[in-house]
């Protein structure tokens, strides 16, 4: 049977003639996950539109899409195409659990929730003939899935082509998140068997990992285990975190100690009446200077998350944040409008109040102002995010920024990553042409290598000292 997998590429990232970084990254993982459960026998072709142009000429038996909200105009007119040349097409993903019925009449058939049962079902059905329109998940268990089909990326194709994913969801349930209705009617953060997932770390070649997952820490038990297992790999990784689980116990340490060297947090707002009215429980009362402080005596650099647009910013929202974010040295800033996400508690919660602007999917993509707001006006929310970016990624704060850590080969990582990430796009877009990103890759490993700022210039040791 030839099969069809297809992640379709933002606007932006289909530009012929403009390719940001970001959509050059890391590999999704979501359709090679399902690829493990196709037979031997099938001929699969996985396709990524934000790395490579899509073939829409072939003539597939079964056609698999991966629906996100700022795609799923251009992934309904692909399943058309394909249903039109007499393809049997499946659409899932988030915007498909959180709109089915806008979904359905796209597809034969659609799947609601994550994929490892529903997928696995349809197989079968299909092959005797027999195929239902609607795949419910019901099971929430990862713990024996199949190793992920990596045979099908295009690796040369990415700056970090290790990406891994080792859990599913998060244990909190912040009003504004999208995978809320993703995980309805079930668990919502559940786990690999550590074992299973050392092995597929082991299958990766070279030093560096990217983990996908929403909250790598969020389960002590199994990420502690993680990283024992890893002790000892010679890896460098990137990764997910809460405040929460930064500052509780010894775990973001052992992390350290496995090579953890950069982690996204979401900091989300310094207004604690925002995080009260976002249900953004895990970061009320947590002291957002200690994390941090705690983060940079182990040498792991933060990008931190924000969202500008809740009912109690005003006009100097977006000052207070760039200016904390540089004198408190985050590492890289990203920085969204508050966006109506369907199937959240704040979709609906906005729908009831009326302040839903438009349903234009292309342009819910966080870059946008499609809410009635409060305390600022449309333009001034959609100007001052324009201005966070150009404010903290201008020379003058990437080197302030740099220069609030003790350790000078820090400033250096600093100042290296955070300019090269964002004062050098039309190079990186030189590269993404000429096909040669992962040659980047040793770079970026260097500028991720192990810094132990365990003790200050002033040669105090630092309150948070590593644990082994």
């Amino acid at each position: 049977m030839k099969i069809k997998m297809i992640l379709p590429a933002l606007t932006e990232a289909k530009s012929p003639y403009w390719r940001p970084i970001k959509y050059s990254l890391f590999p999704p993982l979501g359709l090679a996950t399902l690829a493990a459960y196709c037979s031997p026998d099938d001929e699969i072709d996985l396709q990524d539109e934000h790395v490579e142009e899509l073939n829409i000429s072939d003539s597939p038996d079964l056609v698999v899409i991966q629906v996100y909200i700022t795609n799923a105009y251009r992934s309904y007119a692909l399943a058309d195409h394909y249903r039109k040349k007499g393809a049997y097409v499946c659409l899932g993903g988030l915007h498909v659990s959180s709109l089915p019925d806008e979904a359905e009449p796209h597809a034969d058939s659609i799947f609601i929730g994550p994929g490892e049962d529903v997928f696995p079902q349809f197989l079968k059905d299909f092959r005797r003939k027999e195929p239902r329109k609607v795949y419910v998940n019901v099971k929430r268990d990862i713990g024996d899935i199949p190793p992920i089909r990596r045979d099908l990326i295009k690796r040369n194709r990415y700056l970090v082509p290790n990406s891994i994913v080792v859990s599913r969801g998060c244990p909190h349930h912040c009003d504004f998140c999208y995978k809320d209705a993703f995980f309805e009617g079930g668990k919502s953060f559940y786990t690999q068997q550590v074992e299973a997932a050392l092995k597929e770390i082991d299958r990766l070649p070279g030093r560096h990992l990217y983990f996908l997952d929403d909250h790598l820490l969020g389960n002590y038990r199994f990420a502690s285990a993680l990283f024992e297992g890893m002790k000892g790999m010679n890896r460098v990784f990137q990764g997910a975190s809460t405040i929460d689980a930064i500052l509780r116990g010894d775990l973001i340490e052992r992390a350290a100690d496995a090579g953890l060297r950069s982690v996204f947090v979401g900091f989300e707002t310094l207004s604690s009446s925002n995080l009260a009215q976002s249900n953004k429980k895990q970061n009320l009362g947590k002291n957002y200077e200690e994390a941090i402080s705690r983060l940079h005596s182990l040498g792991i650099m933060i990008n931190g998350s924000f969202v500008f647009g809740l009912d109690d910013d005003d006009k100097d929202v977006f000052k207070k944040t760039v200016n904390w974010g540089v004198n408190n040295g985050l590492t890289t800033s990203t920085y969204h409008i508050l966006t109506p996400y369907p199937g959240t508690r704040l979709f609906q919660r906005m729908k009831d109040e009326q302040r839903i602007l438009h349903y234009n999917w292309d342009l819910y993509d966080t870059r946008n102002v499609v809410f009635k707001t409060k305390g600022l006006s449309a333009n001034e929310l959609k100007r001052g995010y324009d201005w966070a970016y150009r404010s903290f990624y201008s020379w003058s704060n990437i080197w302030k920024a740099s220069w609030q850590h003790d350790q000078f080969k820090h400033v250096i990582k600093h100042f290296s990553y955070a300019g090269g990430w964002k004062k050098f796009e039309p190079l990186w877009n030189f590269i993404i042409k000429t096909k040669g990103l992962n040659k980047m890759l040793p770079l970026l490993e260097v500028i991720l290598s192990k810094v132990d700022e365990s003790k200050n210039q002033s040669g105090r040791p630092s309150p948070f000292p590593a644990i082994a």
